[in-house]
């Protein structure tokens, strides 16, 4: 008989985390089925169900996702479940709960809405929902040590309760250039050889709070005359950026190219990465910055703390703090020691983010879930 597996998610663009694993189960022979808001084509599944589930919890359009996704379980029976996203790994084990599925239950944590200095709200909607339905969750993963021990402390009915370091990038796509490479590829995107390229690649949505580094562009402008910043993505909040980088007169230094394909070959173009976001789980943009040998500049929050130590692999800032953030950036540039320093610390480190290795963990866990269903 064939074995089966349904991955669950509600974010836009997710299947990019997916791919790899539904990828390595397709290699084993399982049927491999797919459900998501159906944004992007799913090349490495059976079956793709595309059912709008909606972030906010209080969407009456969720009752219709919840029986949607109900419906697709009582038509197969999945050996394993796994779901990602907060609302797609809710309405997933409510849903499986409600038929009473034999399938294992794994759901990847990517950051939990409460945090240490999370808003009051998060904690008094996001933490009992999560306590709650850890009871009907077999496996859970986590991807940054705060997570990790809140689950380990307060998720007892949880029994396997895991922590990865990220979903994994493949190094064979994002690594070091040289400086001729380097050049070349920046003719391509008509930026200058003396150009100072920052990149920040994000969805265009309130936590990940581009305002703050559009506020310091001024500022970096009188230190950093040949300033590029390069923005990578899409989302709600786009136009409304674009409108005040055209309304400060700055066009000629801030290119938005959308949603790309070729993060790796940004990465090559840029001569540092950034995240200013105020929330994250483990962010994949962040990482792979790293692998690719770019000096970082991140927020000092859960998830940039855990993959950044302060002038070792990259540069902290206070969150919020404009002095600080335009203070590390210019640090970096004034100092090529610095930028070579942290490049070279940052490829040491490099394997240890792989998608190898991140999917020979993720076989042990599948390993697991099989087992537990075998014994069920």
């Amino acid at each position: 008989m064939i074995r089966k597996i349904l991955f669950i998610s509600n974010t836009a663009n997710f299947s990019k985390f997916n791919r790899p694993f539904m990828r390595w189960f397709k290699e084993q022979n399982w049927q491999v089925d797919y459900v998501s808001a159906g944004e992007e084509p799913i090349l490495d599944c059976d079956h793709q169900y595309a059912i709008s589930i909606k972030r906010n919890p209080f969407n009456v359009k969720n009752i219709k996702a919840y029986k949607e996704l109900k419906e697709i379980l009582l038509h197969h029976n999945y050996d394993i479940i796994h779901c990602h996203t907060p609302m797609g790994s809710v309405l997933g084990r409510l849903a499986a709960k409600s038929i009473k599925t034999p399938a294992t239950l794994i759901y990847t944590a990517h950051g939990f809405h409460f945090y240490s200095n999370a808003p009051t709200i998060n904690w008094l909607v996001y933490y009992p929902i999560e306590k709650y339905f850890a009871k009907y969750t077999d496996m859970l993963i986590t991807i940054n040590n705060e997570d990790y021990n809140i689950a380990k402390r307060k998720f007892l009915s949880c029994k396997n309760i895991y922590k990865l370091n990220g979903l994994g990038v493949d190094l064979s796509k994002f690594g070091p250039c040289s400086k001729e490479n380097k050049n070349r590829l920046r003719e391509n995107f008509g930026v200058n050889k003396s150009d100072f390229v920052i990149l920040y690649v994000a969805e265009f949505i309130q936590r990940k709070n581009h305002c703050v580094l559009i506020k310091s562009i001024n500022s970096l402008k009188k230190k950093i005359k040949p300033l590029k910043i390069i923005f990578a993505g899409i989302g709600p909040k786009l136009d409304k950026y674009r409108n005040k980088i055209e309304a400060m007169g700055i066009s000629e230094t801030v290119q938005f190219l959308g949603y790309r394909h070729d993060i790796e070959v940004l990465c090559n173009i840029a001569d540092i990465g950034i995240s200013t976001s105020t929330q994250e789980g483990l962010p994949i943009s962040v990482i792979e910055y790293i692998v690719s040998g770019l000096p970082v500049v991140c927020s000092r929050i859960r998830g940039h703390t855990d993959i950044i130590t302060n002038r070792e692999n990259g540069l902290l800032f206070d969150l919020d703090n404009l002095d600080q953030l335009v203070d590390s950036i210019n640090d970096l540039y004034g100092d090529e020691n610095l930028r070579d320093t942290i490049s070279q610390n940052n490829l040491k480190i490099r394997e240890k983010y792989s998608l190898d290795t991140t999917i020979a963990k993720m076989a042990e866990i599948y390993a697991n879930a099989c087992k537990t269903r075998s014994h069920a």
